[in-house]
């Protein structure tokens, strides 16, 4: 039966279609993380507080980046090239969503509403992202070669998630609701259509290297479409609204280390 956790358990179980999967992963992991260390080194002075957890988020991302790399090493596999269709990260920031990564490279200090785009943006990927390892974590929480590092990042991601809601409801009580209003929507409406086309580009990849027919193929493809059209018809909603977290200040500490893999 094709389901999710068949299609996963398939790439898992290939070197070549793991390596890929964890290489992409690492990459967009690792940029997050550098995004995440400029934005706090350029927060403007009204907002120094924040810089702590936005210093977090980013060691947070790199973490992750660093157990994907070593869940390759694990199995004695190399990072391999990421096709620029499946850098989900990058297409994000081609197509104007965040802060460009020209503007993260000056020493110029960030505006209040550069700091409002970041937390939409992000309170839009990381949706995205907890749904993700939500989804792992449900098939592979107890695996013994990836169980530690899903239930590791899949954590770390909800508290990404719950500390943009409460960032972005400050702000909106300091009278910034329309525009993360505003902001949140046009993320949410290219990030949709953004991780169709990664998803569609990764499949292609892992069809290619699994021997999957066409008909397989084309289910899987069909699937990636039938979601995007749910989203685009109404789905996008959940990720613009905004709700106090029952984690408070979720990122209010020093980031937890790695887990070790033998």
């Amino acid at each position: 039966m094709l389901s999710a956790k068949s299609v996963f358990q398939e790439i898992l179980a290939n070197d070549e279609s793991f390596a890929l999967f964890c290489s992409i992963a690492a990459s967009g992991e690792s940029q997050g993380g550098w995004e995440n260390a400029r934005i706090a080194a350029l927060v403007p002075e009204s907002e120094r507080e924040l810089a702590p957890k936005i210093t977090r988020h980013g060691a947070d991302e790199d973490k992750h980046g660093r157990i994907f790399n070593a869940l390759m090493k694990k199995r004695g596999l190399d990072p391999v090239p990421v096709p620029p269709e499946t850098d989900y990260t990058m297409l994000l920031e081609k197509n104007g969503i965040g802060l460009a990564h020209e503007q993260l490279g000056r020493d110029e200090r960030l505006t209040v509403q550069d700091i409002v785009t970041y937390l939409s943006h992000s309170r839009v990927t990381e949706q995205r992202a907890s749904e993700q390892m939500e989804l792992l974590r449900k098939h592979f929480a107890d695996d013994p070669d990836i169980g530690r590092a899903v239930r590791q990042i899949s954590h770390d991601e909800d508290n990404h998630l719950a500390y943009c809601h409460e960032e972005l409801l400050r702000f909106a009580h300091a009278g910034h609701g329309r525009a993360i209003q505003r902001t949140l929507r046009a993320c949410a409406l290219a990030e949709i259509r953004i991780h169709r086309d990664v998803s569609l580009g990764v499949m292609a990849h892992m069809g290619r290297i699994l021997g999957w027919s066409r008909a397989k193929s084309a289910v899987l493809a069909a699937g990636i479409h039938a979601l995007y059209a749910y989203e685009r018809l109404g789905g996008w909603r959940r990720m613009v609204s905004l709700r106090m977290p029952e984690r408070r200040d979720p990122l209010g500490g020093p980031a937890s280390a790695a887990p070790e893999f033998a």
